[in-house]
C-alpha cells in the first residue's frame, strides 16, 4: 500500500498533549516517553497499513489501542490518515 499523509485533528491534540502531561504529573518523563514512542510507532504502522486496526460498525473510523488504558480513533480519507481522538479504554465511547 501506498504511505498516506498524517493529519491531526484539533481535538486530537490537545487530547493526546494532555494525556503526556498526566503521565509526567503522575509518573514520569520516562513513562510520557514510552507513551509517545508507541504511539508513534503505531502511527507509522497505519501510514502503510491503512486498514490495520478494527472499523467501528457504527461509523467510518478505525481504533487502535495504544496502551491498556487509551486508544487512537482515526478515519482513511483519499489521501491522508486523520487522527480524529484519543479515547480512554475504561470508557464506554461510542467511536
Amino acid at each position: 500500500m501506498n504511505k498516506l499523509n498524517i493529519i491531526w485533528s484539533p481535538i486530537a491534540e490537545v487530547e493526546y498533549l494532555d494525556i503526556l502531561k498526566y503521565i509526567i504529573e503522575n509518573w514520569s518523563v520516562n513513562d510520557a516517553d514510552k507513551f509517545d514512542n508507541i504511539t508513534n510507532d503505531l502511527i507509522d504502522k497505519i501510514t502503510t497499513n491503512h486498514k490495520l486496526c478494527p472499523k467501528s460498525e457504527i461509523t467510518n473510523f478505525r481504533k487502535c489501542v495504544v496502551t491498556h488504558q487509551t486508544s487512537l480513533v482515526y478515519r482513511i480519507n483519499s489521501n491522508n490518515i486523520e487522527i480524529i481522538s484519543f479515547i480512554s479504554n475504561y470508557s464506554n465511547h461510542q467511536y
